[in-house]
């Protein structure tokens, strides 16, 4: 694995305004901010205006935010998650069947739009990962 894991922080429609409180709050800057609507994803038309993913820095502090497509879907308790990010496809293979076993599957591990391989993950602890590998 590369690095630390990420804490990535899920909104129901207001990830813009937390993010620009954040950089309010700790300075800081917001990078790679992508609407729902600019991804080359289908996605329903009234969530065009979304985020899709952004992320937020200052200094080590990094942390990455989205929306979700529906305002109810997102409650306290799950709109958290740790971002891993993985060097080879064995490897996001090995974890990814490790945490399905006694977990639940959001997202299976799948090639994406963006050039990763990518899965999101509830553990058997209830905690949700989202693992990524970016190719080369």
């Amino acid at each position: 694995m590369k690095g630390q894991a990420t804490p990535y922080l899920t909104f129901n429609g207001n990830a813009k305004e937390a993010l620009e409180y954040y950089k309010e709050v700790f300075g800081g800057e917001i990078l790679n901010l992508q609407t729902f609507g600019e991804a080359d994803f289908p996605t329903p038309p009234e969530a065009d205006d979304r985020v899709m993913h952004a992320q937020f820095k200052k200094d080590d502090l990094f942390l990455m935010a989205s929306d979700s497509f529906l305002n109810d879907s997102v409650q306290l308790g799950n709109n958290i998650s740790l971002a891993l990010e993985f060097e080879n496809e064995e490897e996001i293979q090995m974890i990814y069947d490790r945490l399905s076993k006694n977990g639940s599957i959001l997202m299976e591990l799948q090639d994406t739009f963006w050039g990763a391989k990518y899965a999101k993950v509830k553990d058997a602890y209830g905690i949700i990962w989202d693992l990524n590998m970016t190719k080369a």
